[in-house]
């Protein structure tokens, strides 16, 4: 007897439809075929095992599982339960199974028939829903992040009974009801730590709030000790919210992955991931034998903090060249090829000396000005050029700790930023643009018209700081943005001078050679 039924595979951050179809005939060994991996193989051995465990027998002839489309691998142990129902329903112990039809089945069986958590329920949901089917049954554990996905029912299940029972008797699962828009109100009320917690830094708060507003890269130099960590740290409580659209696409992507545990089934604030520096080149960009998102996908929409930045490896940071421009990540293989979402902001951290002390205003440097020149090099033209803004970070005066002054809360910091944000927002309506770091050059150049001096200004910079074309678009960018939090129409010589006083590690390398 032949039974179809259905399941879904993640691809990227995107599922499709697979069909499940079972067919029990004369002969005998069980064979599983449509391109499937090792562990879809492996399912008949915990699927036979949960079947028996629950009142039902294996059938002892010739069971033949198709999984179509069969030009398309299909890989993990969520295809445990439809195959599981398949084989009941081809042998006549469900008499219900018509149900299937409309209905997306995806889950892990233990042994015992508990039905274990799955990667991608969000992007199973989605895709569920754009298939027309009616609902979509899962395990428990997904449900929530599932239900974000209106007009579809969603079911719970955590044994194999549950479903069988459903089956047999027609006894209705509840539905999970999830208000996707409350759920995600409820969570971007989450605090963290606060730019009021700072003593002093002023200059520094100042370039993290224009790199905020504009969405610029940004890498901080300082000596050690001097709250380079500790200000990336409040980079996002002064970011704009995610809205609505950000929080489902990111949430996708955390979903793909396996790392989505917020009770609401949605990331409602903006990611902060700061991978050490042994990180290997795929864990960062992304891939693996089935494609899973990398660091810099996992900061998609929020901000990807590399402390120690020379100590990482020279690989590893030029991986990042292509999807700092793009805001992707492609991962190619022989036989198909995924955009993982990329757009990040990149904040980085460094000591400007292997001993940490050059340019110390109370300690001595030890390093030779060889070492100094090899230890900068680590970090290439090319990637430094792809970063907004280079600030340098100055240890706080003793006398700033002890100071009973009130330190600016980021809430107030983030209003400006906002009100900024709102600007850029209502200049690139309908473009696809959302910030002024993500204008092309042709808008940069459309959009940043400069005045006689402060062409003379910037003229004046690229010839005595060497500076490449791109460097001269990111000194635009930030030029606009720094008019957008003075809420003026046209960027002014001030905005211009600011921007260059931004590009330290430029001036610092040209001082040097």
């Amino acid at each position: 007897m032949l039974v179809k039924t259905y399941g879904s595979a993640v691809y990227g951050i995107d599922a499709i439809t697979i069909t499940i179809e079972v067919n029990v005939t004369l002969g005998t060994q069980t064979f599983i075929v449509g391109l499937p991996d090792n562990a879809v193989k492996e399912s008949i051995l915990r699927v036979e095992s949960a079947i028996k465990s629950n009142g039902f027998f294996m059938p002892r002839t010739k069971v033949i599982v198709n999984m179509a489309p069969a030009d398309i691998r299909k890989s993990g142990s969520a295809f445990d339960l439809p195959i599981a129902l398949g084989i009941l329903a081809a042998t006549d112990q469900l008499p219900g199974s018509a149900l299937l039809d409309n209905l997306i089945v995806m889950g892990e069986l233990g042994l015992d028939g508990r039905i274990h958590p799955i990667k991608g329920a969000l992007p199973i949901a989605i895709a569920t829903k754009k298939d027309k089917f009616r609902g979509l049954i899962l395990p428990a554990t997904n449900a929530t992040e599932a239900a974000l996905v209106d007009q579809l029912d969603i079911f719970g299940v955590s044994h194999l009974r549950e479903v069988t029972s459903f089956l047999e008797s027609g006894r209705s699962l509840v539905p999970v009801k999830l208000d996707s828009r409350s759920a995600f109100e409820n969570g971007i009320s989450a605090t963290g730590p606060d730019f009021g917690d700072v003593k002093g830094q002023e200059n520094i708060k100042r370039s993290l709030e224009i790199a905020a507003a504009g969405g610029h890269n940004a890498i901080l130099i300082g000596a050690p000790g001097s709250g380079k960590t500790m200000l990336a740290r409040r980079l996002p409580s002064i970011l704009p919210p995610l809205t609505l659209d950000e929080a489902l696409e990111t949430s996708r992507i955390y979903s793909v992955a396996g790392r989505l545990q917020h009770p609401s089934g949605l990331v409602s604030t903006r990611p902060f991931r700061s991978p050490h520096h042994t990180i290997s080149d795929m864990a960062l960009v992304g891939g693996g034998a089935v494609p899973q998102p990398g660091e810099i996908s996992l900061a998609h929409n929020g901000v990807l903090f590399l402390d120690e930045l020379p100590e990482f490896r020279r690989t590893v940071l030029e991986v990042m060249r292509q999807p700092l421009e793009e805001r992707k990540v492609t991962i190619a293989r022989a036989q198909y090829c995924f955009d993982f979402p990329a757009s990040f902001m990149l904040i980085a951290a460094m000591n400007p000396c292997p001993c940490g002390y050059y340019n110390h205003p109370s300690r001595e440097c030890t390093c030779s000005p060889f070492l100094v020149d090899k230890y900068l090099s680590r970090v290439s033209g090319p990637l430094l050029d792809r970063i907004d803004l280079h600030v340098e970070v100055t240890p706080v005066e003793p006398g700033e700790f002890t100071g009973s002054g009130k330190q600016e809360q980021s809430a107030i910091v983030r209003r400006r930023v906002m009100a900024a944000r709102e600007i850029q927002l209502r200049r690139f309506a309908g473009t696809g643009i959302y910030c002024n770091a993500q204008m092309d050059s042709a808008a940069t150049r459309a959009i940043v018209p400069l005045s006689q001096p402060s062409k003379q200004l910037l003229q004046l910079a690229m010839n005595r700081l060497a500076l490449s074309a791109r460097a001269y678009e990111r000194i635009l960018k930030v030029a606009r943005t720094i008019a957008d939090l003075d809420l003026r129409a046209d960027v002014l010589p001030q905005h211009v001078a600011e921007a260059i006083q931004l590009r330290s590690l430029d001036r610092e390398l040209r001082s040097r050679h």
